[in-house]
């Protein structure tokens, strides 16, 4: 079993020293579905303790095994929305904690889709032992809102949103299909129906789309086909605690930060079938000065978005344990 390894041995690892608040202006940027792996944070939770403690709690709330599927698969189990939401959740937990328990805070902080609980869960808006199984529900309700295998996503990259519009526009004769995500200049996420997003991949490879790439999502996410699941959402929110954030969070649905614990619940039933404004959402960070980006989570998807938003912004990806050394080892 690669859980095979104790308490004695997590805290014998080596003490990175203090670390001294920087300067810099910094945002933690959290990745949604799609950037989940098997395997995923294992080096991370074997290495810092404040890790294995984020694990072993998400365990021991929603049951034995959640761990070994998520660092042993199989990847068809962790595919599995109502399992994969949980498992981000908890390794971009895992590797916040981390950073904060060695003096890196944050100024502002944005989530991508399912990002977005991650990121009020470090903001203190809510308690992580509340948003596992909240989230684990929202991916549940979010499988369950279409067929199987009847819907997906996919991202078009080289095209204008103009384009994209007008693609989907054409496109919408075989089904639903809508812009989903406006990711980064030339990258803009497609939803619906698999018969209209086919169409739509036609139509943009005839438009001149650089490349078209299949997400690694089992439903049509972030479209007009998942508002049936908005009301029991909003019955779920409303029966959880939700604080002000202690640090200010950018919302996806209007890329506007809020503090207002109704407001925040009212933007997360939105948004899983309106668009996210995940590019806007940065210039909002970048608005406030902010001027170094960490992507906290599983790939480095975050990071190569910022990089095509801002390549003068500091960006970082802290996917592994030896990223994550080798960033706090920079730091003085």
């Amino acid at each position: 079993m690669v859980r095979e390894i104790t308490k004695n041995a997590i805290l014998k690892t080596k003490d990175t020293g203090g670390i001294k608040q920087s300067p810099k202006k910094t945002a933690f940027l959290f990745p949604g579905q799609g950037a989940q792996y098997p395997g995923m944070g294992l080096d991370i939770y074997r290495r810092f303790p404040e890790a294995y403690q984020v694990f072993e709690e998400a365990e021991a709330i929603l049951g034995p095994g959640f761990i070994d599927i998520i660092f042993e698969g199989p990847a068809e189990k962790l595919m599995e929305t109502a399992t994969t939401q949980p498992a981000i959740l908890t390794l971009s937990t895992a590797i916040c904690r981390v950073l904060t328990s060695h003096g890196i805070k944050a100024d502002g902080l944005a989530g991508l889709s399912l990002g977005e609980y991650s990121a009020l869960v470090a903001a203190e808006a809510i308690a992580f032992r509340d948003a596992l199984p909240l989230v684990a529900r929202r991916g549940q309700l979010m499988q369950e809102a279409t067929p199987p295998d009847t819907g997906g996503m996919i991202a078009i990259m080289g095209l204008s949103h103009e384009d994209v519009t007008e693609i989907c526009e054409r496109a919408r004769g075989s089904g639903v299909v809508e812009a989903a995500n406006f990711n980064c200049p030339g990258q803009i996420v497609i939803s619906g129906d698999k018969k209209a997003l086919k169409h739509a991949r036609q139509l943009a490879s005839a438009a001149g789309a650089k490349k078209i790439t299949p997400l690694k999502v089992s439903a049509p996410f972030h479209s007009i086909l998942l508002q049936p699941i908005e009301e029991e959402l909003a019955g779920i929110l409303k029966k959880i605690s939700f604080n002000q954030p202690e640090i200010p969070v950018v919302f996806n649905i209007d890329a506007n930060c809020c503090n207002k614990p109704q407001k925040i619940k009212e933007n997360l039933v939105l948004q899983v079938s309106h668009p996210i404004l995940w590019e806007q959402s940065v210039h909002t960070l970048l608005s406030r000065s902010i001027n170094r980006f960490i992507s906290t989570g599983p790939g480095t998807s975050l990071a190569r978005l910022m990089k095509r938003i801002s390549p003068e912004s500091e960006t970082v990806a802290l996917d592994s344990a030896a990223a994550i050394e080798k960033f706090l080892g920079g730091i003085n």
